[in-house]
């Protein structure tokens, strides 16, 4: 029996595309160089975030994070952003009793500008306002703390397999690793992968019938 879902956001819930193009912008770079880059450091296993630091070696993100919102140019979220399958899947497990959780790791205001999309959730927190993040162990613990289930009855969705997947079935979650955005699609075969996810998945919505089995 299901009764919590919890989501990943970027490449879950979220396309990233908007994301790095402004990143790509506000560093002068081409879109496609950076997007390039974001996916040479994803099949080497790195975090995201050194692309930036392949573009320019000696930036400081969080400082030029701030320089950027300071610009007028920081983090935006809106409908476009959403993939088609969300609002469809989320108001579906809801009806079904599930409790709808979104804990990916984002900024605060990420989390503010998701809550402001209304989004057929019970909660939506993001691991900037929970000062830990994936794939740490205490990020799955504060998820179950939220979760108001057994760890057997959650379920943790999302693309990426060492912060999603692993993590998630390491605390004792039950996981759904879906094959979208650069993380989801490269690791979709994965024997580890494979192994370890409760459910592969190609939409969101696909997880009602997990809920019904």
């Amino acid at each position: 029996m299901i009764e919590t879902i919890v989501f990943d956001v970027g490449e879950t819930i979220t396309r990233d595309d908007r994301y790095w193009a402004s990143w790509a912008d506000w560093l002068n770079v081409p879109r496609h160089t950076l997007s390039a880059l974001v996916g040479a450091v994803v099949a080497q296993g790195q975090d995201n975030a050194e692309a930036l630091r392949l573009v320019r070696p000696e930036i400081d993100v969080i400082a030029e994070y701030q320089a950027r919102e300071a610009a007028g140019r920081g983090e935006v979220l809106d409908e476009t952003d959403l993939y088609p399958d969300v609002r469809p899947a989320l108001s579906a497990l809801r009806n079904q009793g599930v409790r709808v959780i979104i804990a990916g790791n984002q900024t605060p205001r990420a989390g503010e500008l998701l809550r402001g999309l209304d989004l057929p959730a019970d909660l939506i927190v993001t691991s900037g306002e929970w000062g830990v993040a994936k794939p740490q162990p205490e990020f799955f613990q504060r998820v179950m703390e939220v979760a108001h289930s057994e760890p057997s009855t959650t379920v943790y969705v999302g693309d990426h397999p060492a912060n999603d997947v692993f993590p998630a079935k390491a605390a004792g979650l039950r996981t759904a690793h879906i094959r979208r955005g650069p993380w989801g699609h490269l690791w979709a075969q994965d024997a580890d992968v494979v192994a370890v996810a409760d459910w592969r998945i190609d939409s969101l919505t696909q997880l009602t019938a997990i809920v019904d089995a």
